[in-house]
């Protein structure tokens, strides 16, 4: 069943009524440019058609309800009272946290009845929780009678993400989600929060495979990751890594403690080559992309250590197939999740093909793919208007 009609078939089995708009908000994959967003530097994602939907209607109270299909869970928030995060369910806390933030910012939000769903693929790394943030965050501020710019929006989520979900996120996910163009990736400069839209040749496919490899060290790791990050910046006197160059580093190589160094050089050269890869990508020139992205994926394996045996695996197979004609790399937070491959759309299926066929041996366990499209961002939707990228 489409989503955009589940959802609306679970708002009348729920409300027993028909919700009067609807919502979307796609989740993405980056295509270069690994946890440099939170050291204030340039990341290349695109939007994808998998989307969350949100359903709404006012209810004449102080009451929010928000149904979450996917969990079957109704979830109430009394809006006159003090928001805060709650044990369970866990799914809560991203609404929580955005409906706080929107309280925060003066908007007088109003009581109403929600349903919320969605197909972007959860805990493989293409931003599920981003997707639910951002399509909150556009129908309850336009319930409210101030509807939020995609800047606004992105950053109302990576606060709630903050404070609620307890995930030092960078703004990358928010923002993409909120004002991707269908057809481009997205060059963000994620310390001004100005972007571009990149035009990504027609002749390229977006694959994504999921490794299925349960990502159990994810948030403690990012949170450490970060951490080391700022021990960086710390040590050259910065604001952020931004701001040291690839010359500032190699200087300063032989006092700067092994493993700072390592994490800081990762993110000083995948700035360099998402800023050569937006321009590698917008030239048609493939084969200076497929180096790119290969350069970045030894770069999170070797100097960040957050690819796991299963990803190096699946980078390695899919670089056979495609040599120079596409790239390959790890995308996400690291250890586990997803590969992203450019690719000529005739190769999909042999990349497919060989995934299927040596993946299992190697792990275990069995890859997920997905072919994607570059997608439009947050949007309301015609309440009797199926959304293209959210029915996908």
């Amino acid at each position: 069943m489409p989503l955009i009609t589940a959802v609306r078939a679970h708002f009348q089995q729920q409300f027993q009524s028909t919700p009067t708009q609807l919502f979307s908000a796609p989740g993405r994959v980056n295509l270069i440019g690994e946890h440099t967003d939170y050291n204030d530097g340039f990341v290349l994602p695109c939007a994808i058609q998998f989307a969350t939907v949100l359903a709404s209607e006012l209810n004449q109270s102080q009451v929010i309800q928000i149904y979450a299909a996917d969990y079957n869970e109704l979830h109430l928030i009394d809006l006159t009272k003090a928001i805060t995060p709650v044990a369970t369910p866990r799914w809560a806390n991203y609404v929580r946290g955005v409906v706080a933030g929107l309280i925060n910012k003066g908007l007088a939000i109003p009581g109403c009845n929600l349903v919320v769903a969605g197909n972007v693929p959860q805990g493989a790394g293409l931003s599920s929780s981003a997707s639910l943030e951002m399509v909150l965050g556009l129908g309850l501020s336009t319930l409210a009678g101030a509807p939020l710019s995609p800047a606004d929006n992105a950053l109302n989520g990576q606060q709630a993400e903050h404070q609620f979900a307890g995930c030092q996120c960078g703004i990358m996910d928010q923002l993409v989600s909120a004002a991707g163009q269908a057809g481009h990736a997205m060059l963000l400069d994620c310390r001004s929060l100005e972007f571009q839209a990149v035009p990504m040749s027609s002749s390229l496919s977006v694959l994504i495979i999921n490794s299925n490899v349960k990502r159990g060290l994810v948030d403690s790791a990012y949170n450490e990751r970060r951490q080391q990050c700022e021990q960086a910046a710390q040590f050259f006197g910065v604001k952020a890594l931004r701001d040291v160059s690839l010359d500032m580093l190699e200087q300063a190589a032989t006092t700067l403690e092994p493993l700072i160094y390592q994490r800081a050089r990762h993110v000083v050269s995948e700035n360099a080559r998402t800023l050569a890869a937006a321009k590698a990508l917008a030239d048609g020139d493939v084969t200076s992309l497929s180096q790119l992205m290969a350069a970045s994926h030894a770069s999170m394996r070797d100097d960040f250590a957050i690819t796991v045996p299963a990803i190096d695996f699946l980078v390695a197979e899919i670089s056979d197939v495609i040599g120079n004609l596409g790239g390959v790399r790890m995308t996400g937070g690291g250890f586990g999740g997803c590969v992203v491959a450019l690719l000529p759309h005739d190769l999909v299926p042999t990349v497919m093909a060989r995934v299927n066929a040596t993946y299992p041996a190697f792990s275990g366990l069995t890859a997920t793919m997905f072919v994607c499209t570059a997608s439009q961002g947050a949007q309301a939707l015609e309440a009797a208007v199926t959304a293209q990228h959210a029915d996908a």
